[in-house]
């Protein structure tokens, strides 16, 4: 299927945008997509009475206003694993990317440590709500590709995504072909009938996204600015000051720019900091007068992207069914910090494979979304992932250097090298990882794999050294479970569910590990230097590659030196030819008898 790609490229910024125009504030996404951890004592019933004595706790225990996963293990009253956890999922979602802690190695995390100020912004924000899914506006176009769950699913999870695709084709195609002279002299009992099923839960659109967000820093921003202020002596407890260092860590959370428009500094774009002497210490402002500032920009973006979903809404539409069933949007700005740049969207993929490589893809975000029955190659260098609602499908992404996150997937293959990876609310996927940090598993999830990385792509290494991934560090197999449910949706749960533990993923079995092979899809580019995977194999399974790799050598090896006339070459020829449509004949029949008798017994 093709896919409709949206151009909405930006047009040439102003010479000097900060005077020529009047930017429009942004919630920072990352945070609120990346930046949220199921870990009880970070869910604050009332985050501006607990996190003030923590933030003085934290204080008093910081050197230059940073702290480790010691004070922070001490402070709230976690494990020093959970502690750790925090400290280094708050350097993957920084504003800012000249935070030390953004570069530190593994062993100098707690050494340089988190700016308090950031973290306490970092925490405040666990206290968060995700926007409901939303349902796909025209849910029986989409329906035909989200079949109902069933006993066929169970065996169709045995094989590759790939596999299982053609499979169903070849079963759907014989039963078109034939399926009117059987359904003629048959009475079908009425549990056969496929029956659509609308329980696919779609992301939420950006526009909607931003919205919430938004909204929930318009209710929050007094105790975020109030977190952030410093008290004026002699003045009362009710007067309070923003210096500009502080008044910089709002930019965690919010940041200035709109297609035609950059702001380089949050301050830049503030009536308070923005002539500031740069050798001379800004005087502190007012947290009052910031905090009514930030109120009538929030409400001015609210406004904004209120009319723009509404023309959206009512606007024409040129295009429908399954021909509008894929879109690939790439939101830009022509400059500006790469981290608060929209992300690219691919969404709706069906039955096809996508491409995307650097050119396309690079130093940005993607999110792949409500894909089934497809191959995505996406081998760029990128900073954060998201894979959402997809199933029956392999997708292969290239190095991201922040995070990737892949939420209410089934039976889909994930192939990725990166630093972080959380997963959450899956079902039968298997994950083959390059992973700097711990796999994090959230969530109610069922039936999860992981295995080593398993492929490679020629310019891999290079993507990798771009982003900082390390290829000599790989921690595939220690996953960190936590809460079966997740805090932050707005979905309502049982009693006690909360104290459940997230299931945990299972290895690969070595005998089952194959590599994947990436096709040659840089036809009239240069080559990169990448010739095999730069992720070292563990033990086990390098010694069944190489056991499998010597088979395949010596079976080559006994056919090329068995003396064979020409005839008998073509009859050995003929014989191979046979014994693998028999098998996948056999394969085809057991499928199809084994659908149906699943199907007249229900």
């Amino acid at each position: 299927m093709t896919g409709e790609v949206i151009d909405q490229s930006s047009p040439p910024p102003d010479p000097d945008p900060i005077q020529n125009s009047n930017p429009l504030i942004h919630p920072r996404r990352v945070p609120f997509e990346h930046g949220l951890l199921p870990i009880q004592n970070l869910l604050f019933a009332d985050p501006i009475q607990t996190l003030a004595p923590i933030k003085q706790k934290l204080a008093s225990s910081a050197t230059n206003n940073r702290v480790g996963s010691p004070a922070i293990s001490d402070a709230l009253s976690i494990s020093s694993d959970h502690a750790r956890l925090v400290l280094e999922t708050l350097a993957s979602v920084l504003h800012s990317e000249t935070d030390p802690l953004v570069a530190a190695k593994p062993e100098e995390v707690d050494s340089i440590g988190a700016d308090v100020r950031d973290l306490v912004l970092f925490m405040y924000v666990q206290s968060y709500k995700k926007l409901m899914p939303r349902t796909h506006k025209d849910s029986a176009a989409v329906a035909d590709v989200w079949p109902s769950a069933s006993a066929f699913d169970g065996y169709l999870s045995a094989l590759s995504p790939i596999q299982a695709s053609s499979l169903r084709l070849s079963v759907w195609r014989a039963l078109f072909k034939f399926g009117s002279r059987l359904f003629d002299k048959m009475t079908i009992p009425k549990q056969c009938k496929l029956v659509r099923s609308n329980s696919r839960r779609f992301m939420p659109s950006p526009a909607d996204e931003e919205a919430h967000q938004l909204s929930y820093l318009q209710k929050h921003i007094a105790n975020i600015i109030s977190l952030l202020a410093d008290p004026v002596e002699g003045e009362g407890d009710e007067s309070s000051v923003l210096s500009l260092e502080s008044f910089e860590h709002i930019g965690f959370l919010l940041h200035f720019g709109d297609k035609g428009s950059y702001v380089p500094s949050l301050s830049q774009a503030t009536p308070f900091f923005k002539n500031s002497n740069p050798d001379m210490p800004a005087v502190p402002v007012p947290a009052s007068e910031v905090h009514d500032w930030l109120l009538k920009k929030i409400a001015s973006a609210m406004e904004s992207i209120s009319d723009r979903i509404s023309g959206k809404e009512n606007g024409p539409s040129n295009a429908s069914g399954q021909e509008a069933a894929t879109v690939v949007t790439c939101e830009a700005l022509n400059k500006g910090p790469s981290n608060d740049r929209g992300p690219c969207i691919i969404d709706g993929v069906s039955k096809t494979s996508l491409f995307k490589q650097a050119s396309d893809l690079k130093g940005r975000s993607v999110k792949v979304a409500n894909c089934h029955d497809s191959v995505i190659y996406l081998l760029a260098p990128l900073r954060y992932a998201t894979v959402y609602g997809c199933s029956d499908s392999t997708i292969v992404l290239g190095a991201a250097g922040k995070a990737v996150r892949v939420e209410h997937c089934e039976r889909v293959h994930v192939i990725a090298a990166t630093k972080r990876i959380c997963i959450a609310n899956c079902r039968e996927c298997v994950f083959y990882l390059g992973v700097n940090h711990r796999p994090l598993i959230v969530g109610d999830n069922h039936k999860l794999q992981v295995a080593p990385y398993n492929t490679f792509y020629s310019h891999l290494e290079e993507h990798m050294t771009e982003v900082g991934i390390v290829p000599t560090i790989n921690r595939w197999n220690e996953s960190l479970a936590l809460g079966a449910v997740d805090p932050h949706d707005s979905l309502s749960h049982p009693t006690g569910a909360s104290d459940k533990q997230s299931e945990s993923a299972s290895c690969v079995d070595p005998n089952q590990f194959t590599n994947f092979l990436i096709p040659n899809w840089f036809v009239g580019e240069a080559l990169g230097s990448t010739k095999d995977n730069p992720f070292p194999l563990p033990d086990a399974y390098m010694a069944v590659q190489q056991t499998s790799l010597k088979n395949l050598e010596e079976t080559r090896q006994s056919l090329r030196e068995t003396p064979l006339e020409d005839n008998r070459k073509r009859e050995l020829t003929t014989a191979f030819h046979m014994h693998f449509k028999d098998w996948l004949y056999g394969i085809f029949i057991e499928s199809i008898t084994f659908y149906f008798i699943y199907s007249a017994g229900h």
